[in-house]
């Protein structure tokens, strides 16, 4: 966590951190008590119990006061330089919502598992079949969005739902969506990946719901 910090707080943006702790009893929560004390951007959100991802974000967003926010998870597969990527379209008036490809990237993209692939790409195409947009990584984990449109969704899900959740419900707002390639450095399951195909499963679910 210590690193991540250290690396957001790298990128030249100017910008209020927003970290939720859900939970945590491997000494996380001293540390980000302790790294709040030493920047005024830190803003540390102490949760009860781990409810999953997507509850995470709900607190997350709900707190946010800058004109833009931009999904950060703690493990760093999506390197905070991005951000610069992410939030040129916003910042030019061109867009609301941002969507970080790893798929369509001439940047540096760490080669790993054929099968998560083809999920990824399952779960984007049927995605995209009942939204009608035309995404090429619906399930990305570095998402960009003008505040007032996030603050506006009412978000259900928990857990990884939360993805599929979010382009349906943006997808019915009309705003303007674009996708810019980003660089990623993804797990292994032994480096503390956790996402399997019980969420893939709850995905199309979610996509379903959302979509009816």
């Amino acid at each position: 966590m210590a690193e991540t910090l250290r690396r957001v707080q790298a990128v030249k943006i100017a910008k209020e951190i927003i970290v939720v702790d859900d939970g945590s009893t491997d000494g996380t929560r001293e540390i980000l008590e302790t790294l709040s004390r030493t920047a005024d951007n830190i803003r540390v959100i102490l949760e009860p119990r781990n409810r999953g991802k997507g509850a995470a974000l709900r607190v997350g967003f709900k707190h946010a006061t800058g004109d833009y926010v931009v999904i950060q998870d703690a493990d760093l597969e999506y390197d905070p330089e991005n951000y610069h990527l992410l939030l040129r379209p916003l910042i030019d008036g061109r867009a609301d919502v941002v969507y970080g490809s790893r798929f369509v990237t001439t940047l540096e993209r760490r080669v790993q598992f054929f099968w998560h692939f083809v999920g990824n790409r399952l779960l984007t195409v049927v995605s995209n079949m009942f939204t009608n947009l035309n995404l090429t990584d619906m399930e990305t984990g570095h998402k960009a969005f003008k505040r007032e449109v996030i603050q506006a969704i009412n978000l259900e899900q928990d857990r990884f739902g939360f993805e599929p959740e979010i382009t349906v419900k943006i997808a019915r707002m009309k705003v303007r969506v674009y996708e810019v390639g980003i660089s990623y450095s993804g797990r292994t399951y032994a480096e503390g990946k956790k996402i399997g195909w019980r969420d893939g499963v709850a995905a199309l679910w979610c996509i379903v719901k959302y979509s009816l």
